[in-house]
């Protein structure tokens, strides 16, 4: 195990350049709300209809970092949960999607946001062009009503392990959400796709550690009070997704970060350090890969798979499993290359190509041991490289 004194330090300082700076949460927050506020307003067709708006993904999980350059946009998803009795009776799953995208569009040309509403297969997508560059994904829901609670939970039971408090507070967060690809999108039918972010939430909590000693102040700012103060475990997740970012950039073939959140919660044994516990976490997450389906389950939603499109033609074509793996494999070196150099200049050097990351050079020196040795670094483990160091 490497010295742990100045190479914490330096993770430290990664992850202090990898938080949203304040006035990204700030405005963040500010259009979360502005959309509550609108579908609440005189003259919404759901005024009288109690509405739940809730963030989701890396947001509310705490997990979000900066994009690595200017011109990348933040991607930022939120829930629409419509509390209407019986809904399914009475309304499709296309009549939900169309309700919401009308207050959407309204929405939109009231803000003066140029881009047009752009439909997704689940969700609506509004793009804000002003000084913060970020698109926000906008998924129409309902609950899960009583009788599919039942079925659902009994799911649970079968497949995961969990205390019965945990299961309760899992499927009373579920919902069904609009899918155009599903056969009954367009008709009045009770088969509505399940899907259960705010559950998803509750069981990363439930793998995070409370213990003070183990928890990072930080500065950003979210709806969900929790993450005012970062555990080792979203730390974690951020530096991963940074090497991840730079190691693929934007191509199609990059690891997608439900798969690495699901695996490095999976795999979080409690480590008190953080310098251990990424170690720990790029050593163990290959395990709790299945070698049949599913692969990485959602672990509230047994029925659905994380790597679904690995087997896919497309999936096979990109080689998205491959490409996962030797990531998983070449973090593993980088990290350790990281965390075991005495050399600021190598250390430097691996922030730079690695990460994207300059950290100034005096806090190096300060924090690194001198050392004759010229800089040396073993660039990679993997025989067959991802496609974008092809």
């Amino acid at each position: 195990m490497p010295e742990t004194t100045h190479k914490k330090s330096v993770l430290v300082e990664m992850i202090n350049e990898l938080d949203l700076p304040d006035y990204v949460v700030e405005k963040t927050i500010q259009r979360y709300k502005s959309l509550g506020e609108w579908f609440g307003r005189e003259g919404s067709s759901f005024k009288d209809v109690d509405i739940d708006i809730f963030p989701q993904g890396s947001f509310a999980l705490g997990t979000t970092i900066k994009p690595i350059n200017d011109k990348e946009e933040y991607d930022l998803d939120m829930g629409c949960k419509i509390n209407i009795s019986n809904f399914k009776s009475l309304f499709s799953q296309e009549q939900l999607k169309e309700k919401v995208g009308a207050e959407l569009e309204d929405y939109r040309v009231a803000k003066g946001i140029k881009k047009e509403l752009e439909e997704k297969h689940r969700c609506w997508r509004l793009e804000y062009m002003d000084e913060i560059r970020f698109h926000l994904d906008i998924v129409p829901c309902i609950p899960l009503n009583d009788v599919n609670q039942g079925d659902y939970k009994k799911q649970l039971e079968d497949v995961f392990n969990y205390s019965e408090s945990l299961n309760n507070s899992v499927v009373d967060a579920a919902i069904n959400i609009t899918d155009d690809r599903n056969a009954n999108y367009s008709i009045i039918t009770p088969d509505w796709n399940i899907s259960n972010p705010q559950g998803y939430l509750k069981w990363f909590e439930s793998r995070m550690t409370t213990d003070e000693s183990r928890i990072f102040n930080s500065a950003s700012i979210t709806p969900v009070p929790l993450y005012n103060r970062k555990t080792i475990l979203q730390r974690c997740i951020q530096l991963l997704k940074r090497h991840r970012d730079n190691m693929f950039g934007d191509n199609e073939s990059k690891p997608i970060s439900i798969i690495i959140t699901t695996l490095a919660a999976r795999a979080f044994n409690g480590e008190a350090n953080l310098e251990e516990a990424i170690l720990n976490l790029l050593e163990n997450m290959p395990s709790y890969i299945n070698t049949s389906g599913p692969r990485v389950p959602n672990p509230v939603n047994p029925n659905e798979d994380f790597t679904d499109r690995w087997d896919t033609p497309e999936g096979q074509e990109l080689d998205l499993e491959g490409n996962f793996k030797n990531w998983l494999l070449q973090a593993r070196v980088d990290f350790n290359n990281l965390l075991e150099t005495k050399s600021y200049e190598t250390a430097s050097l691996i922030l730079n190509n690695k990460f994207s990351m300059n950290i100034d050079t005096d806090f190096l020196k300060v924090n690194s041991q001198p050392t004759k040795e010229k800089p040396r670094i073993v660039t990679s483990l993997p025989k067959n490289p991802p496609k974008p160091w092809g």
